[in-house]
């Protein structure tokens, strides 16, 4: 059985505090989704950048795509996320004056393999951007906006559409639903899942709201501190 995350002792701590993080076993199957639930402050967000390589890996084992992050450089890790990974980030991190389209291809224009992963499989980046928007609900109309007129809900999608191009094999999101009100929330998680599902790829997400866990595979519920 491949796995997209295989983590074992994984302890991460900020210099002079107690450990934030303390997982002693996780691994997710390649293709599944991961839901990680707890409050706002637990840690969520530091094990996202731990598993996307933005964070060194202190203790433990912590496999991604195969790939032992404590044995990769800064450079390595990178790539490895630049190629392999796509992330959704709270504020979406979208470039507010270009419009969603060009927003949608950049990790295709950074990294040659993103492009030809895409063109592979859809005869072009645009092609394969233009096939998320419509899977995603976003409009034709709104493709050659800036970001900055769309609504949140609009943006969300582009940032969706972006993390998903070139074929990665896992999605990372943080809180992407935040911003959304329930029936929206819903709604765009679904589209999200069906669609990282139609290219194989595996999602974690992490958020505070436990209606959103039984769309996923596997839940993973942060411990408390009482628990801990």
């Amino acid at each position: 059985m491949r796995l997209a995350l295989h983590l074992s002792e994984l302890i991460h701590a900020w210099p002079g505090q107690a450990p934030l993080i303390r997982i002693d076993e996780l691994q997710l199957p390649q293709g599944q989704h991961l839901f990680i639930q707890g409050p706002s402050g637990c840690g969520k967000s530091t094990l996202l950048s731990l598993l996307a390589g933005v964070q060194q890996v202190q203790h433990g084992r912590c496999e991604v795509l195969g790939h032992d992050m404590r044995n990769l450089n800064s450079v390595q890790r990178d790539r490895l996320r630049g190629e392999q990974m796509g992330v959704i980030f709270q504020q979406f991190n979208l470039l507010p004056f270009i419009n969603a389209q060009a927003n949608a291809l950049l990790p295709t224009k950074l990294f040659p393999s993103r492009a030809a992963a895409a063109s592979k499989a859809f005869g072009s980046p645009v092609r394969q951007a233009q096939s998320l928007a419509e899977s995603l609900g976003l409009s034709a109309l709104l493709w050659q906006q800036p970001v900055h007129q769309l609504s949140v809900g609009q943006q969300q999608r582009v940032a969706a559409v972006r993390a998903l191009m070139g074929q990665p094999q896992l999605i990372i999101a943080d809180e992407p639903t935040s911003a959304l009100d329930d029936t929206k929330q819903l709604e765009f998680l679904d589209l999200l899942l069906e669609t990282a599902a139609s290219q194989g790829a595996s999602v974690v997400m992490v958020s505070h709201n436990a209606r959103l866990a039984d769309r996923f595979h596997q839940v993973y519920v942060w411990p408390t501190k009482e628990a801990a």
